[in-house]
């Protein structure tokens, strides 16, 4: 298994990628999952994959190597659009050459790709946007937008919540590249198939070179304040959380009395919070119910 994560935001793009394709209690192996076409000054394309490790590499071999001189390759499309059908055409090409074998063996043609850069404008070297692409096991694809401004692959359950609350199209590129490395590390936290080194590329709007890459391994010293700060502060912030302040109902005669958990509104006209009675429950409204 793998996470992958790619962000778009308005002062460049993010993307970070673990390199574990298979985790066992005596074989744990790796393998990079982002791949970089770097022609400086006209072209960047970030293509990360996750999946079935042959599949990827099979597509990556078709990107590479691609069998008609005459077709569009990442080297040669002249838009982002054009490079994402580049890359959903070469996954639909192993899939009419691997999957009635994969499936003879009860496997499935699982590989999904994630696909960011910015191609310089014919003449204008700067006016082309930065686009980022998800690319599913079909060849088809979708852009990231103002809504969802980021893209996951692989195990991204984990890692989900920290870029909904935090990632949106303004927030600064250092801060992007943060929010994904916390991502990362609350994967690796709670799943084994994921894990060090990490791959991070942090592309700068209209720079059409590559300018910040790290290999992330055990001795970054960054990382490791992230995963132990990170966890300090969830636990600091979960302990000054109050407890649920429950009440006893009121008239309630029997062995085990009923509880009902206290609420507050907003105070109206003054400064001091006015609390609410206890919420009625269940039981207590049927009771009066049947009084009447």
């Amino acid at each position: 298994m793998t996470y992958c994560v790619a962000m778009c935001v308005d002062d460049g793009l993010v993307f970070l990628s673990d390199t574990r394709t298979n985790a066992g209690v005596d074989h744990i192996s790796t393998a990079r999952k982002m791949t970089v076409f770097e022609q400086p000054g006209e072209r960047v394309l970030v293509l990360l994959g996750a999946g079935n490790l042959s599949l990827t590499q099979a597509v990556l071999h078709e990107l590479s190597e691609p069998g008609d001189a005459d077709q569009p390759t990442l080297w040669s499309a002249p838009t982002m659009a054009d490079a994402a059908r580049v890359v959903g055409k070469a996954v639909r090409d192993v899939h009419q050459r691997e999957a009635q074998a994969l499936q003879e063996f009860g496997v499935d043609f699982n590989c999904s790709f994630i696909l960011g850069g910015q191609i310089a404008a014919a003449g204008k070297a700067r006016e082309a946007r930065q686009h980022l692409f998800m690319i599913y096991a079909a060849g088809n694809f979708i852009e990231s937008s103002a809504v969802n401004p980021y893209f996951q692959i692989g195990e991204s359950k984990y890692g989900k919540p920290i870029i909904d609350r935090v990632l949106t199209p303004s927030t600064p590129l250092d801060e992007a590249a943060k929010c994904a490395l916390i991502s990362m590390d609350s994967t690796l936290r709670s799943n084994l198939s994921v894990g060090l080194p990490l791959d991070l590329l942090v592309y700068e709007k209209d720079a059409l070179r590559v300018t910040r890459f790290v290999s992330v391994d055990h001795d970054n010293a960054y990382f490791e304040m992230i995963h132990r700060t990170w966890g300090e502060r969830l636990r600091q912030v979960f302990g000054e959380i109050p407890d649920p302040d429950w009440q006893e109902s009121a008239n309630v005669p029997l062995q085990r009395p009923e509880r009902a958990l206290v609420m507050h509104r907003a105070p109206v006209g003054g400064d001091e919070a006015v609390e609410a009675k206890p919420a009625q429950t269940l039981a207590q409204a049927e009771r009066n119910k049947a009084q009447r």
